[in-house]
């Protein structure tokens, strides 16, 4: 693997995630976050490791830019940069492929974050969930229920887009540029 394109594919990826999330959140779309589309990419292209630092550079910026609470979530963007890294490099990032990805992601992105909310935020983390999140907890159910069922419906729209999109991306990139990467399933040949 080419260490520049790396590094360049990877602080692209960093942008396209801080962008459009961003952007999603100005225009305030239910159930889409598209923040972690650009972690996807460069995990299935450039594998785990890259991944998990896509996640957290992401995070990171984004906590220094906007909102510092945005910086313990980190952990949620690395898992997903993790496992979408180690599936990629088992198997060919098909469509099908994404969406099984994409649920699994849907169920372990609020696995991890729902305890970081509850435990530092106290179940509240400034986002459109907060309102449910309340209406569940004055409803009788526990904190953790509360935190998690908003996330987990949040999260079965979210993450199955994002990982189908760059299902559907892949074969539209030159093959020179999937050569680039590391996945083994990308060099050499097309993927249409």
């Amino acid at each position: 693997m080419n260490k520049n394109f790396a590094l360049t594919f990877s602080a692209i990826c960093v942008v396209v995630n801080l962008a459009l999330g961003t952007f999603v959140q100005m225009i305030h779309i239910p159930l889409i976050f598209l923040d972690t589309l650009g972690t996807i990419f460069g995990a299935v292209l450039l594998g785990p490791f890259h991944g998990v630092l896509i996640g957290l550079v992401t995070n990171v910026v984004q906590g220094i830019l906007t909102n510092p609470r945005d910086i313990p979530f980190a952990l949620v963007n690395m898992a997903i940069g993790l496992v979408v890294g180690l599936v990629a490099r088992r198997f060919r990032f098909t469509l099908p492929v994404a969406i099984v990805t994409g649920l699994a992601l849907a169920v372990i992105a609020p696995l991890i974050g729902t305890p970081i909310a509850v435990w530092i935020y106290g179940g509240l983390t400034g986002g459109g969930t907060d309102l449910l999140f309340l209406w569940l907890l004055k409803s009788g159910n526990s904190i953790f229920t509360s935190a998690f069922l908003p996330r987990i419906t949040g999260n079965l729209v979210d993450k199955v887009v994002c990982a189908a999109l760059v299902a559907l991306i892949l074969p539209k990139l030159p093959s020179h540029t999937l050569a680039k990467g590391s996945n083994p399933f990308l060099k050499g040949t097309t993927l249409q």
